[in-house]
């Protein structure tokens, strides 16, 4: 089963062409084919599902002094300028002092290559895509911004140029909901867990996102409000009964066949957790919260597992232990289209060369290997309470890890690994735990991991996207790190 996505992916996407008009009277039919180029690129740009806010070609200072407010107004979350030919840098000088959003030049030529024999100065111009780049890049280093981003390839027919198209496409959604995204935190965090501290607005400065502080009673009354076989419940049962299988235990006696009562309370905590959040406008939740022990509000509590793993598979990534770095580490993954789960470092497996990564909690169960299991645990480790959990592996395969800390100047840093996902046996416990395989051995791999100063806890998702995690740090001014995979350390 797929669970469908709460809010579609979006991104605004401007695409500007830059051009020199002393071309123009000199080769008479050039400007038509340069068009061609941008309408071609264009439309690959809208097969991602953005909004693309195209803004003609301009060659000339005062056509750029003429669109800037345009592009400012139109509130993009990335700029693509489409180098159809040589362009002289007086163009884009004036866009690139001007806009904050990130700002990708791509060069893409018709042809593979020219035939020489038969060129002419008109055929160089038309593929003299890359000519500017450079002087562009030059430019920009000057004016005190970062040398901007380039696509370099062949316009028709260039799988690795049709790749990065959809990457920065996908940048530009995660940058989109990261701007726009109301992140709530509830309860308090855990004040043993020194890493956990995170300021809002530290959040807010770095991501554009707004930490909307909440109240677990502000749930509680949407819990309390469904009555007995509320068919609001009782639809969920039925959901949660064909997307999970429910098990008899195994090896721990913690765990046991989910029971009714757990089904129960977490069938009415996840529709209590949908409304709740429907209300608040909400597009993450990072929480903790404990309760007086025996009391409802312990049930509420104890029974979001369930309902996480729904969310965040549907594009809502919910974190525990109050969390809020890992719960945009999730939204950044989820909007990368590789999954997002909250996990962290179990023990090692020396046998295997890996490291079992899993949390108990909240999972994105879209990328699961298999059907998902439901456990009801009679305690929950560490942890007060007591109620159903969610326990599987992830797809095998290639996989990335992102941690998002906080150095000592108190500025955000990202910590991201490329490794594999082995087959392997996992623990019965309720909880999701996956065999990961990292280079060039565990051992030294972990050491490297930590003395990056992660916090413990990071999103893990599936394929090798550190590269890309990597262009968002950068598109955010913040710090990433991939960590090295070649020969041990002596």
């Amino acid at each position: 089963m797929k669970i469908e996505r709460r809010k579609k992916c979006t991104a605004n996407i401007g695409i500007l062409a830059v051009g020199h008009y002393a071309y123009w009277p000199q080769f008479d039919g050039l400007l038509a084919k340069l068009n061609e180029k941008r309408n071609v690129f264009e439309r690959k740009v809208k097969n991602h599902g953005v909004n693309v806010i195209g803004f003609g070609m301009i060659d000339r200072p005062e056509q750029a002094y003429a669109v800037l407010p345009k592009i400012k107004a139109a509130d993009l979350d990335l700029l693509f300028i489409d180098m159809v030919t040589y362009a002289t840098s007086s163009t884009f000088g004036i866009i690139a002092r001007d806009i904050d959003a990130p700002i990708v030049l791509v060069a893409l030529q018709p042809l593979a290559a020219m035939d020489y024999a038969k060129a002419s100065i008109f055929i160089q111009l038309l593929n003299d895509d890359f000519c500017a780049v450079p002087e562009f890049t030059g430019v920009a280093i000057r004016m005190g911004k970062k040398a901007p981003e380039v696509i370099v390839g062949q316009l028709e027919g260039d799988a690795a140029a049709d790749r990065e198209i959809g990457n920065w496409c996908r940048i530009a959604m995660v940058l989109h909901d990261l701007r726009r995204a109301r992140i709530g935190q509830m309860g308090h965090v855990l004040e043993s867990m020194l890493d956990m501290q995170t300021d809002p607005t530290a959040v807010t400065a770095a991501f554009g996102c707004h930490v909307v502080q909440c109240e677990i009673e502000e749930v509680m009354r949407h819990f309390t409000a469904l009555k007995p076989q509320d068919a609001a419940a009782e639809n969920k049962k039925r959901e949660i009964l064909e997307f999970f299988d429910a098990p008899e235990p195994v090896s721990d006696p913690v765990t046991e066949k989910l029971t009714e009562r757990d089904l129960d309370s977490a069938a009415r905590a996840a529709v209590a957790l949908e409304r709740f959040i429907d209300a608040k406008r909400l597009d993450g939740l990072a929480y903790y919260y404990e309760a007086e022990e025996g009391s409802e509000t312990r049930t509420l509590i104890s029974s979001f597992i369930v309902g996480n793993s729904l969310l965040t598979a549907a594009g809502f990534p919910m974190c525990g232990e109050f969390d809020i770095k890992t719960c945009l580490a999730m939204l950044i993954m989820d909007r990368l289209d590789i999954g997002g789960s909250f996990a962290e470092f179990h023990p090692i497996d020396f046998n295997r060369d890996s490291i079992l990564v899993g949390h108990d909690g909240p999972h994105h169960i879209g990328i699961a290997d298999d059907k998902p299991v439901i456990r009801s645990l009679k305690k929950y480790h560490g942890k007060p309470g007591c109620g159903a959990g969610v326990e599987f592996k992830i797809k095998e395969g290639p996989l990335t890890i992102l941690s998002i800390g906080v150095r000592a100047d108190g500025k955000f840093k990202m910590v991201i690994a490329e490794g594999e996902s082995i087959a392997g046996p996992v623990l019965p416990t309720g909880n999701t735990n996956t065999h990961g395989r990292f280079q060039p051995d565990i051992r030294t791999f972990l050491k490297r991991w930590v003395a990056e100063g992660p916090t413990h806890h990071f999103a893990l998702g599936i394929g090798h996207k550190a590269k890309i995690l990597k262009k968002i740090g950068g598109c955010l001014g913040i710090e990433a790190v991939i960590i090295k995979k070649e020969v041990k350390d002596q």
